[in-house]
Formats: structure tokens, C-alpha cells, sequence
């Protein structure tokens, strides 16, 4: 996802000054990730997630090789050999190489029937491996497992869903909003334990069931690992490029070689390695300015934002929408489904978080990344933008 978008934005600026070639280990052009859980629940056609047909492709001048790794990068020649023995120069690289899904190291995680939930194969591998009536265990209650709890149970699976902290999507929401979102998955006929640590898959030659810290023990026929993503360096870190958490990058997406860039999840800018679209399409943007000879072009990092759908539920939160110490503003309709919670500090937006109503989140996003002063509207702020404009105006 990554790559396309630095695509679109380098045709944008400067099409037709470099020849592009654009590589990929899947065998399949490149994809909307956002949209897996949509198409294991059955609700959409693997075609559908393509992200640029290939006419796209061949209309900004790039050649596109998918389904063939690149195994190494020679830099002292600017070359990069891919795993067939192909090798291609290169005057600048980009390295765009997404993430790997964690598994837990823990007893039997290696076994058949357990997966990451990752990429298409990793769909198909669920599709083929639990049928409507089976059960499924989903371990991690972030994003990832979120979405294929909901894909899964769309499907017909009977999914228990077990989460180590004691609320869902801790990094993105309150405990209010959390609360609110177990409600729906459960009412979706997924079953979620909180609090609870996986021991051990269970099993001999293919994966039967969980067992837990606590000694309890739960039958499934599909075990999904879904507990989080860390930033693929390995091509990086193998060519001698400086690689922390991620690959270390400067402003303007510069590795510690002066012709290699790295964008997206790979990269680690600042000390932060962001495992969201959103600051990808940024560093995107950035790195297409300053290779069409911006002089300007900087990154400076992303206030962080989630705006999504799970289990059919909007969600949406962004900044410190913690608020420890500051004022927050509470909007709570329970009978309507909504929930939200505004933080100021100073005069300033400085986080929110926004449960079945997400209609003003990107307004939201913009008085917080602005840092405007909203003391004219802060008795409206919470009922949105229409309303908190016209009585400030």
C-alpha cells in the first residue's frame, strides 16, 4: 500500500523522470490489507482489493514484478538480485517492505492450523482450514484480531477471542469505548475473554485447542495469532543499512545510504516505527517531493489516528485521548450508540476518541494536529463540526 501511494504521488510530480520498477514477494499486485477482514467474512471478492489494475500500472511507466523476493542488495554496485538470479541497477531504492505478523513464542505456535492473519494467503489458509460450524481461537484483541474474529464469525465459525489486557484495542481506545465495542463483538457471536495469557497451542500434528495460564483449556480447529506486526528490516539489515526497531530513516525517508529510502511500516523515523496506513501515505508524499527535487520536502512524524470499521462499528480516535491531567469533554448517548470524548489542554484539541458516530473524526484530527484554539466553540465542540462552526462564527 505503501508503494502505490509513493507511485501515485511521484506520476503526480515527476512522471517520466525515472523508469520504475516495482517488486513484490506476494503473487499478486499490490492490495488493500484494510479490506481482508471484509473478504474472509465473504463480503467482498478478492478483486475487489486490488489496488490499481495493471493498465493503472502501465500508464505511469512502471514495470511491475510480483510474486519473486528480492534476496539481496549489492550497494557498493547499486544492484538488488532477486531469488530467480535476476539482478537490476538501481540509481535510488526504495525500500517499502511492510511488516512481519509476531508469533507468540510459546508450545505448539508452529503447529498446522495455526496462523498470522497478514496477507491473502493467510485468508485463503483460514478459509480452507474451518468450515461454518467449527471453532476458532483468535488470540490478541487489537485491530488484527478484531477483524478476523468479525471475518470469521461472518463466516459461520464459532470464535473465542482472547485478549492479554483488560480492554480491547487498548492503544486506540478508552475504557468506555472499549466496553462498548465488547458489547458489539459479543453481540456479533464472537466470545471474548479478557485477561487471559495463552500457555500453549495444544495438539500433536495439527493444532486442537488453547491452554491457558489459568489451566483452563479451549477446543479449536483453527488458531489464529493475531497479536501484532513488527517492521521487516531483514533486507535492510543484511545490506548493512543502520536498523533499530525498524530502518532508521531521516526526514526526508534517507536510510543511512544516501540512495536508499525507506517508507511505511519498515521504517523507523524518530525512534517510531508506525504500524498504520496513514503515516505511510504521509512519508509517501514526502519521499515523492523530494525525489522530484523539492527542496522543502520533511517529514515530521504523525500524530497518530485510527479511523476505522470493526464488527460494524465505527471507531475512531487520534492524539493523547487518554487525557490524564486534562480536561475532557464527554458526549454519552447510550440508547443512540454513541459515545465520545474530547481532551483539552490549553485551549487545545489534544486527543479524542469517538465511538458510532466518526463522521467528524478528520475535523477532529485537524484542530489536533493544528493545534488551533477552540475556546469559541467549546460548548459545541462535542456536537460536531456543522454545529460548532455556525455558533462560533
Amino acid at each position: 500500500m505503501a508503494a502505490t501511494r509513493f507511485i501515485e504521488e511521484l506520476s503526480s510530480r515527476a512522471l517520466g523522470r525515472y523508469a520504475v520498477i516495482v517488486i513484490g514477494a506476494e503473487p499478486f499486485r499490490a492490495y488493500n490489507r484494510v479490506l481482508l477482514s471484509s473478504l474472509l467474512a465473504g463480503e467482498i471478492a478478492a478483486s475487489e482489493i486490488e489496488l490499481k489494475p495493471a493498465n493503472w500500472w502501465g500508464r505511469q511507466g512502471v514495470t511491475n514484478i510480483y510474486g519473486c523476493a528480492v534476496t539481496g542488495i549489492d550497494r557498493d554496485r547499486k544492484t538488488i538480485r532477486l531469488e530467480n538470479g535476476v539482478e537490476f541497477s538501481y540509481s535510488k531504492l526504495v525500500l517499502a517492505t511492510g511488516s512481519h505478523p509476531i508469533r507468540l513464542a510459546k508450545p505448539g505456535m508452529n503447529l498446522p492450523g495455526v496462523v498470522t492473519f497478514r496477507t491473502m494467503h493467510d485468508v485463503e489458509t483460514m478459509l480452507n482450514g474451518v468450515k461454518p460450524g467449527q471453532r476458532a481461537v483468535v488470540i490478541g484483541g487489537g485491530l488484527l484480531g478484531l477483524e478476523a474474529a468479525y471475518g470469521l464469525a461472518k463466516a459461520g465459525v464459532n470464535v473465542t477471542l482472547l485478549h492479554l489486557m483488560d480492554r480491547l484495542m487498548e492503544r486506540q481506545l478508552d475504557a468506555k469505548a472499549a466496553r462498548l465495542l465488547k458489547d458489539a463483538i459479543e453481540a456479533k457471536g464472537v466470545k471474548v475473554e479478557l485477561c487471559v495469557d495463552t500457555a500453549r497451542v495444544l495438539g500433536e500434528d495439527h493444532a486442537e485447542g488453547i491452554e491457558l495460564t489459568d489451566g483452563r483449556k479451549i477446543a479449536a480447529d483453527l488458531v489464529i495469532c493475531a497479536v501484532g506486526v513488527r517492521p521487516n528490516a531483514d533486507l535492510a539489515r543484511s545490506a548493512g543499512l543502520a536498523v533499530d526497531r525498524g530502518i532508521r530513516v531521516d526526514d526526508r525517508m534517507t536510510t543511512s545510504d544516501e540512495n536508499i529510502f525507506a517508507l511505511g511500516e519498515c521504517a523507523e523515523h524518530r525512534g517510531i516505527a508506525y504500524g498504520l496506513v496513514e503515516p505511510a501515505y504521509e512519508q509517501a508524499k514526502t519521499l515523492a517531493r523530494h525525489l522530484s527535487g523539492d527542496g522543502f520536502a520533511a517529514y515530521e512524524g504523525s500524530v497518530l489516528a485510527t479511523n476505522l470499521k470493526v464488527s460494524g462499528v465505527s471507531l475512531f480516535s487520534a492524539g493523547d485521548f487518554i487525557g490524564d491531567g486534562k480536561e475532557t469533554i464527554v458526549f454519552d448517548d447510550p440508547a443512540a450508540g454513541i459515545y465520545k470524548k474530547l481532551v483539552i489542554d490549553e485551549g487545545q484539541l489534544k486527543g479524542a476518541v469517538l465511538y458510532g458516530d466518526t463522521v467528524d473524526g478528520l475535523w477532529y484530527l485537524d484542530l489536533i494536529r493544528s493545534g488551533a484554539f477552540i475556546e469559541s466553540m467549546r460548548g459545541d465542540l462535542a456536537f460536531g463540526r456543522t454545529l460548532a462552526l455556525s455558533k462560533a462564527a
